[in-house]
């Protein structure tokens, strides 16, 4: 088993701290080997609904990132009501492990659907940052210009985005992603 690799394990732990939590039961023991990672849970109902995701670039322990990201994503993503336990049978539950941070890349020294990239540029006296998840420009279709335009203008900066690309700082990472149905769930339980 290679480490910093999301595993079936880690998305059945998001499970039981969502149960634990919607019984207001203890938080379950993590049985999984643990590391210090980055992470984001996301849930999705009926298959392709996302019903919450939120996460994190920092690192700390695997089962603490796991617990605090589920019930994060599960309960206090603002974008949704509160998941309750009669939606349980149509949840999905995704883990991904933020791996493999490279930084001082050129603007250019990445690949669109491999890796996600965080910007940080100054500019007029005014610093700039942004973030794209590795799929993002694989699931738009952009490649390597289209998506340092989108993500230029998400970091705030309205002009022409050519003009500063050169002052870009670029980190890139990849994800680790693992995904489970509530059923795979209630089968690996039994």
């Amino acid at each position: 088993m290679q480490i910093n690799q999301a595993l079936p394990i880690h998305c059945a732990y998001c499970f039981d701290v969502l149960i634990a939590s919607l019984q207001k039961k203890e938080l379950p023991k993590p049985t999984f080997q643990e590391f210090d990672v980055p992470v984001f849970v996301t849930f999705y109902a009926n298959k392709e609904d996302l019903r919450g995701c939120i996460g994190t670039f920092s690192s700390g322990p695997l089962s603490q990132q796991l617990a605090k990201y589920t019930y994060l994503s599960a309960f206090k993503d603002s974008r949704f009501p509160p998941i309750q336990t009669k939606e349980l049978n149509s949840l999905d539950v995704g883990v991904s492990l933020l791996v493999n941070f490279q930084k001082g890349k050129k603007w250019n020294q990445w690949e669109v659907g491999k890796h996600g990239i965080i910007i940080d540029f100054q500019e007029g006296g005014r610093e700039y940052g942004a973030t794209f998840l590795p799929e993002v420009a694989a699931e738009e279709g952009w490649d390597i210009n289209t998506t340092l335009e989108h993500l230029i203008a998400k970091a705030g900066y309205r002009k022409n985005y050519q003009n500063i690309l050169d002052k870009i700082q670029l980190t890139t990472y990849e994800t680790s992603k693992a995904k489970m149905t509530y059923a795979e769930y209630l089968e690996l339980k039994k």
